[in-house]
């Protein structure tokens, strides 16, 4: 599944449930107490739940992102010795989880001008702390992606309800680094394992790359590959599982309720293999969210939302199209296992 999308960790642990049945308090002890789970940016510079062992490849496989972020920075700054002296003096500060804010302070203290202003950026008015460099002033917020460019950094807990975050080489206890060519390749290789058949501009829309840096990336896998035809389409697969995907067949009905921003729905550019024209914009929402949605044999067959009632999951799923019997029992066991992974005494479904 190459990570579960975590900007908020709920969900991405509800992806992890619909895929292994682990219990929460489980997932839960992995990422904080065991840290073999990690929260940390990777592709597109979004969050993910990641493997720890995994995620120097998904860091450095992704490095390209945030040097776009990076030659924004200096265009501002105007100083690269400057911004690469921030950056350092950034990075040192991160051995313990720390707020933008607690982060902020530190750089006042080592003698640079900070001051609040607003720009949280997605439509965020709040008030955030930036910082002088150069000639200009960067939001400290910012400074973490830029950061990545050079230095791995990951998520940690949250104080309160601020953000932490942390060098990944001080978090995790088996960091080992890789260099960024074996990383890109490896990630693409993993991409297509998950998602192919796809094309070079799906995993440029996936990563996060300009079209240009994804055919870098791609010519690398010359002979790893192999091209196959998808009701017509060109598309790209790895040449060891086109025999497994000849063969493939579906035994169903296969149900899952995934929920928001699942990395099931997230893999190729043409949500086309996902559902159809009509019902697009009731999945794929305005300023990038992603609804939760019903899964029947691979295809959005509705979306679904859920809330608990003193101790019970009520389910509310909307159809695109009349379901068959078969389908809406995998809904009624597919909440009753999602109210038992949220500690819910039991489930109610509703379909409109």
């Amino acid at each position: 599944m190459m990570g579960a999308q975590a900007q908020v960790v709920q969900a991405a642990m509800m992806s992890l449930r619909a895929r292994t049945r682990t219990p929460r308090a489980e997932m839960e002890g992995a990422l904080w107490r065991k840290r073999t789970l990690v929260r940390g940016w990777a592709m597109r510079r979004t969050l993910f739940l990641l493997p720890s062992d995994d995620f120097p490849m998904f860091v450095r496989g992704t490095s390209r992102r945030p040097e776009y972020n990076y030659r924004y920075a200096l265009k501002r700054a105007a100083s690269k010795v400057k911004l690469d002296r921030l950056l350092e003096l950034t990075f040192e500060e991160l051995t313990e989880p720390t707020t933008r804010r607690g982060l902020a302070s530190a750089l006042k203290s080592l003698g640079y001008r900070v001051y609040s202003r607003a720009g949280g950026g997605w439509g965020d008015s709040r008030a955030v702390p930036w910082v002088e460099v150069g000639s200009s002033s960067l939001p400290v917020g910012f400074l973490i992606h830029t950061m990545a460019a050079k230095y791995a950094l990951c998520s940690g807990p949250n104080e309160g309800n601020e953000a932490t975050y942390v060098r990944a080489d001080r978090w995790l206890p088996h960091w080992k680094d890789v260099k960024r060519d074996e990383a890109e390749l490896e990630l693409l290789l993993r991409y297509l394992r998950a998602f192919g058949p796809a094309t070079v501009a799906d995993y440029a829309i996936w990563v996060g790359m300009y079209i240009r840096d994804a055919k870098e990336v791609w010519s690398k896998a010359s002979g790893r590959i192999a091209p196959v035809d998808v009701e017509g389409q060109g598309a790209w697969a790895l040449a060891s599982d086109v025999p497994l995907l000849e063969g493939a067949k579906l035994t169903g009905p296969n149900v899952h309720l995934l929920p928001f921003f699942d990395s099931f729905i997230l893999g190729h550019r043409s949500h086309r293999n996902i559902v159809d024209e009509s019902n697009h914009t009731k999945v794929y929402r305005p300023q990038g969210w992603v609804s939760p949605v019903l899964l029947v044999d691979g295809r959005a067959a509705g979306v679904w939302s859920f809330k608990e009632d003193k101790g019970t999951l009520e389910v509310a799923v909307s159809p695109f199209s009349e379901l068959p019997r078969a389908a809406l029992q995998g809904v009624r066991d597919e909440a009753s296992g999602l109210a038992e992974f949220l500690g819910c005494s039991g489930s109610r479904v509703r379909v409109a």
